[in-house]
């Protein structure tokens, strides 16, 4: 189910501001697991599991649902588009890719640019920017300006591929791989007795700065937040210190942005459950959903749980299943293990 999960939502668009028909997914395979939907003004999707306890305490998850892209800057006077990015894009990456434009209908593109035959010998050496890039859908200015307009959104055509073992390649994986978490949290739940209301929560605009996190963290009011997003997965280039390894379990946070009883109950449970997992230090702002949750009213405890991912920002990032589905676990004992709790003397410094 999480590999048919992740197809759905990898091959589905949901650009930063768009992503109505991702949680159109998300509440598909979220239903079964929840007792109530609920769809804020700015477009994140609450999944909220009923606690067993008469005055519960509310555990909020977060994974964005969003993902980065392009949008519409203007037509030629030959039908070619310009475009510029929403979000992270890493524009070495765009160069040959197919796309698609969402306009009045959804219509496809290539990105192409001079060819290497033509190019000066000092344009050879240097990546190709963004603005250098022009979109072909095959049409003139006259027929493209019947279906596109300034401002539509653009995201990449890419199907999610299965690599070996149980490792999967593809786009929005960041964090659509959180999102598959929270699937995972919520059908292990499903067999557990938890005292806590449960909010797994599928933000928008992450990507351009936590806005979905943010009022929807002010909504629910939780007494902790955990945040689902990646981390960068090691690979031959990069620094073991920074990295974590892919299929060897979710990366815990631990830094200015988590609180330190968070941290040490999730270690403490993945110990006790003989869970794998890793450590991700962070010494600042996590960049994620985190850092909106922490700040939210009177301030959030919050966590943060990172899925190994290689080639970030790009068409083939990729993941392994093992490592959602035990993030998936780790948080659903986590929840059960607040049963009987007193947070507030829990998560007293």
């Amino acid at each position: 189910m999480v590999r048919e999960l992740l197809k759905e939502l990898v091959e589905t668009h949901g650009l930063t501001g768009y992503e109505s028909e991702t949680a159109k997914i998300v509440e598909k395979y979220f239903r079964p697991y929840s007792d109530e939907i609920k769809l804020d003004k700015m477009g994140s999707l609450s999944a909220i599991k009923k606690g067993k306890s008469q005055n519960p305490n509310r555990i909020m998850l977060a994974a964005h649902m969003d993902e980065i892209g392009l949008m519409v800057k203007k037509i030629d006077e030959k039908g070619f588009i310009q475009f510029t990015n929403v979000g992270g894009v890493d524009q070495r990456t765009l160069l040959t890719q197919e796309v698609i434009i969402h306009g009045k209908e959804d219509l496809f593109g290539v990105i192409g640019s001079k060819p290497p035959h033509i190019l000066e010998a000092s344009e050879r050496k240097k990546s190709v920017k963004m603005e250098d890039m022009l979109i072909d859908v095959g049409l003139s200015k006259e027929e493209a300006e019947k279906y596109i307009s300034l401002g539509d959104p653009i995201t990449i055509r890419r199907k999610m591929l299965n690599l070996q073992d149980d490792m999967v390649a593809g786009k929005a994986l960041d964090d659509r791989a959180g999102v598959a978490v929270m699937y995972e949290c919520l059908r292990e739940l499903s067999n557990m007795n938890h005292d806590c209301d449960v909010y797994a929560v599928a933000t928008v605009q992450e990507e351009v700065g936590y806005r979905g996190a943010i009022p929807a963290a002010f909504n629910i009011s939780p007494d902790i937040g955990i945040a689902i997003d990646v981390g960068f997965a090691s690979t031959p280039e990069l620094s073991k210190d920074d990295t974590a390894d892919l299929g060897k379990g979710p990366a815990i946070g631990f830094g200015a942005n988590i609180h330190p009883k968070v941290y040490d109950r999730l270690i403490k449970i993945a110990k006790e459950y003989n869970i794998p997992w890793q450590q991700d230090i962070c010494p600042g702002a996590t960049g994620t959903d985190a850092w909106g949750m922490q700040v939210t009213r009177c301030g959030v405890a919050t966590g943060l749980l990172s899925i190994p991912l290689r080639y970030m920002h790009t068409s083939v990032e990729t993941v392994d299943i093992n490592d959602i589905k035990n993030a998936g676990k780790l948080l659903a004992y986590f929840i059960v293990s607040l049963n009987g709790e007193d947070l507030e003397g829990m998560l007293c410094y």
